[in-house]
């Protein structure tokens, strides 16, 4: 009897500790956006007391007109949006073909080639970045929109996550295409494609936040307002308000709002792409 109580009791705190854990990292993943909104309300001395003040006596949402004045955000929205929407577009091109190929095709060195492509999620960007900016300077691509997309659209990780869905397709329906007369090419687009809809449409997800939230790149290979995004707007406010803080937590604020709703309307994608990619052999 005891030792049932004592396993009753073991799981009771096993759930506990495991509810405790999860508020504290909802907590610290939370509060920097909190800190962030309440910031972009508060007065110039409030966002820099010492002290640290959460919320704001009287928000300040003159804030955010301030705020717009300073960047040209519809400029800037334009051009983040040409980059995501064309950037996932190719980016998905490129994989699917790529996942295809190692799916379906039987070539000489194809696992060895594979191994390489899941080398490259080994790979920290900023390594890349160096010889990427010297490919793009020669080839005149400075400060244009394929500057920004294309040294950024072969994904590693993509290819992978998509062959291991291919892979779960059956191999009967192959079989059975060809029987109808159907080519390799039609087989793709006619069944492998609209099978793994879920992968694909995660992989558009993830691709179409990771274009959105460029910054280091885009800032490297543009000079002029035309083709610069809206992270990079953020930069005015170091430059020209450097001392408000508040006026920075707004323009971080503006910025942050698009991605927020496209998550919020995509995250089912996100989780059940992943989910169910194949990750588990």
């Amino acid at each position: 009897m005891n030792d049932i109580n004592r396993a009753i009791a073991l799981d009771r705190l096993a759930r506990v500790m495991k509810y405790v854990v999860l508020i504290i990292g909802a907590f610290m993943v939370f509060f920097p956006f909190l800190w962030m909104l309440t910031t972009s309300l508060k007065t110039g001395a409030e966002s820099i007391a010492i002290p640290p003040i959460l919320f704001p006596e009287t928000p300040q949402w003159a804030n955010y007109a301030r705020a717009w004045e300073v960047v040209p955000w519809l400029l800037y929205f334009r051009n983040t949006l040409l980059v995501a929407v064309a950037g996932t577009a190719l980016t998905l091109l490129m994989t699917i073909l790529a996942a295809y190929a190692f799916t379906i095709f039987a070539f000489p060195g194809k696992n060895v080639l594979f191994i390489l492509f899941l080398a490259t999620m080994m790979v920290p960007s900023e390594l890349l970045i160096i010889q990427n900016y010297i490919t793009v300077t020669k080839l005149g691509w400075l400060d244009t929109f394929r500057g920004i997309i294309i040294p950024s659209l072969a994904s590693g990780f993509y290819i992978f996550m998509l062959r291991e869905y291919f892979m779960q397709v059956s191999s009967g329906l192959f079989k059975a295409a060809k029987v109808d007369g159907c080519s390799t090419w039609k087989y793709l687009w006619r069944i492998v494609v609209p099978v793994s809809k879920n992968a694909i449409s995660t992989i558009a997800v993830l691709s179409f936040i990771s274009h959105w939230n460029a910054f280091v790149w885009p800032l490297m290979v543009t000079n002029t307002d035309e083709h610069r995004l809206l992270s990079i707007g953020l930069l005015r406010f170091t430059n020209s308000v450097s001392s408000d803080v508040a006026l920075q937590m707004a323009g971080a604020t503006i910025v942050l709002i698009p991605m927020v709703i496209f998550y919020i309307a995509f995250h089912k994608k996100i989780i059940s792409g992943v989910a169910r990619s194949g990750l588990k052999g």
